[in-house]
């Protein structure tokens, strides 16, 4: 008779840094609490459990007596806390010196509160690059989990998939468990006694492990998981079923990783989980991708193939959305800038490592990138930690670099007030904006892109679940909003602040002048023919001056793509110089005569003004994105587009915009 498998249950608890805090007290009511008192039921059910050190502190601070279950479980042996980076980055994205101080503060954390150091790691989105590692290694991690598909893709059969191997990184060995995607597909989706089949059907094959680590909060969170999983008693029935199980029995990973040996040494290449693999791609290829799997699906060769089907990697994410690159090497900058000091203060290290939260840096099933308030987020941390970077460490007022490594250069000039930051593109257009007092940037916009799922939105909404179990989010189809095809039309130039168009057509020809004389640190300057175009940066306002020779008789209209904490809800509302509230952000605005607005927003807790000379049409409208998350697809406004129009009255016209953030009283 063959030995019983070992389960080695884990789950990941996270929630995003600037996450509202609605939100994370829904899931702790539907997922988190209710999970967590099922378990402290059977305590001779063992498994192991992450939750990032930021939705950690905010659970002990909100739900201390729930947390208090997790850390009594952890005391009785019954539950092994894992760790990871404190805000849950993703390792591979963020500098060697901060994954270590990251897991280090977690460890830490965990060490305090539960009562023993973590030996295991949980790798965020289970992105792997070898040059992890040594982080690891220094920071006391011993092992990890990834997914199983890593292992194919360097060639090993499944079935020898049921336990650990080690690799190293110049001679730093790290031991590797494989996640079974069978299991992430079948738990809690598959009805309780199948996936105890499945266990057991996994021991008669002599399988030594069943390797489980995913998502908590499909343990509730996810569409229809709540009612099946506790209403219903998936949870309970499936605890039972294995604990009831000769052929089942429940381990931690570092028992099992304890009482057996490894596999073996193996190298894996630059992978994340299979369906990251497709999300990470752009559009077409992506699309390609898709299609290449559903055909060799269909042909009953996938198993077999699945191996040579890698798709891309994690960090095509920063490749595909020039948002996230300019935030994640604004994020790179400031780390390094704060590495240089003598002695990093600590709530500038706080700042650091909450900008490097991964949540806002990418973008699959669930909204991420396209989410305002997240990136908010991380501008928020970034913002803050330059500012006090400046004030221990002041730089010089005008910088120029190609930041983002696009292959363009940027320009950067600041005051103690305001930063603008102009990309070499041609349209002398604005890529940051942002404001110190209010620790905003307004240049936090995201254009509309091509996603390959916008494919699925015409397709029958809804999906059937196969015999008694529940649909994945994966498959659902449903939209939250209507969407217009006009929705999802890409958008040819990026949604910046100040692109200019002449008689409305855009102006991608300008390119930079030197300035002389000793406004040079405050000022940018840039030029076409018939107008030149000026920045000048003092005392937190930021004035926009063009000068416009032979074109009497013509239009220039300026388009400003403003980001703005409220975006289409209550909070948000334009107002005249007369003192009239014409609408709110998620309106149209058209006033035909006017030389100043103001951009009132509650959530931000301040205004920017804009002033015009001479007198301009203002016109706005919001800016919307259409994406998916777990609940459907859904349009979400980014921005408000602002279009200042000026007549140009003669051939020698100057014009004038004054964009002035101010806190409120």
């Amino acid at each position: 008779m063959n030995s019983p498998v070992s389960l080695l249950f884990g789950v990941h608890a996270h929630q995003p840094v600037g996450n509202f805090p609605e939100v994370i007290a829904d899931a702790h009511e539907r997922c988190y609490r209710p999970f967590l008192h099922t378990l402290y039921a059977y305590p001779e059910f063992r498994f192991a459990a992450h939750f990032s050190g930021w939705l950690l502190d905010w659970l002990r601070e909100h739900y201390p007596e729930d947390m208090a279950l997790l850390a009594e479980m952890a005391r009785r042996g019954q539950v092994e806390l894992v760790g990871s980076g404190d805000t849950e980055p993703v390792l591979a994205a963020i500098p060697a010196r901060d994954r270590v101080g990251q897991i280090t503060r977690l460890s830490d954390k965990l060490e305090d509160w539960g009562g023993t150091r973590p030996s295991g790691a949980w790798l965020t989105e289970r992105v792997w690059e070898s040059s992890i590692v040594s982080s690891l290694a220094d920071a006391g991690i011993d092992y990890v989990a990834v997914d199983d598909t890593h292992f194919l893709y360097a060639g090993q059969p499944a079935e020898a998939l049921d336990g650990y191997f080690t690799t190293e990184d110049g001679g730093v060995p790290l031991d590797l468990f494989a996640i079974s995607e069978q299991l992430r597909y079948r738990l809690p989706f598959s009805p309780a006694h199948e996936a105890v089949a499945y266990l057991e059907g996994l021991a008669a094959d002599g399988r030594s492990a069943a390797v489980y680590f995913d998502d908590i909060e499909k343990f509730g969170v996810w569409p229809e998981t709540y009612d099946w999983v506790y209403n219903r008693g998936w949870l309970k029935s499936f605890i039972e079923g294995v604990l009831a199980s000769p052929h089942i029995v429940t381990r931690t990973y570092a028992d099992y990783r304890r009482t057996h040996p490894g596999r073996g040494v193996i190298y894996l290449p630059t992978a994340s989980y299979s369906e990251m693999n497709e999300w990470t791609l752009p559009a077409p290829a992506a699309a390609d991708y898709a299609a290449l799997v559903e055909q060799e699906k269909q042909a009953g060769r996938l198993e077999r193939n699945r191996p040579y089907l890698r798709g891309g990697i994690w960090r095509n994410f920063l490749s595909r959305y020039a948002e996230g690159n300019w935030m994640h090497k604004r994020m790179l900058g400031l780390s390094a800038r704060l590495a240089a000091l003598p002695k990093a203060p600590v709530e500038l290290t706080d700042a650091l490592y909450r900008a490097q939260a991964n949540d806002a840096y990418w973008h699959g099933l669930f909204g991420g990138l396209y989410l305002p308030h997240l990136r908010r987020a991380i501008w928020n941390n970034l913002i803050e930690l330059e500012a006090a970077l400046d004030r221990l460490a002041p730089r010089a007022a005008q910088s120029v670099a190609d930041i983002d490594f696009d292959g363009r250069r940027e320009w950067l000039v600041h005051d103690a007030g305001l930063q603008i930051a102009v990309r070499d593109d041609g349209l002398a257009a604005l890529c940051e904006l942002s404001s110190y007092p209010l620790q905003h940037n307004f240049g936090d916009t995201l254009r509309r892109y091509a996603e390959h799922y916008h494919a699925r939105i015409d397709q029958t909404p809804g999906e059937t679940p196969v015999g008694e179990g529940i649909v994945s989010a994966h498959d659902i189809v449903r939209c939250k909003h209507p969407i217009a095809p006009a929705d999802i039309v890409p958008d040819a130039l990026p949604r910046a602040i100040v692109i200019d168009r002449l008689d409305g057509e855009a102006l991608t020809d300008y390119r930079a002048v030197d300035v002389k004389g000793g406004a040079a640190a405050s000022t940018l300057a840039f030029t076409r023919d018939g107008i030149d175009k000026t920045y000048t940066v003092a005392d937190g306002v930021l004035e926009v001056r063009w000068q416009c020779r032979g074109l009497a008789g013509r239009r220039l209209g300026v388009t400003l793509n403003l980001a703005l904490p409220s975006c289409d809800g209550y909070a948000g509302r334009y107002r005249l110089a007369d003192g009239s509230i014409p609408g709110g952000f998620g309106q149209p605005l058209a006033v035909a005569q006017a030389t100043q607005v103001e951009l009132e927003d509650g959530v931000l807790g301040g205004t920017l003004r804009i002033a015009a000379q001479p007198a301009a049409e203002f016109a706005a409208a919001p800016h919307f994105t259409v994406s998916q998350s777990e609940a459907g697809f859904e349009k979400i406004m980014q921005a408000v587009e602002f279009v200042a129009s000026f007549a140009i009255d003669s051939d020698n016209t100057q014009i004038v915009l004054r964009l002035s953030p101010v806190r409120a009283e």
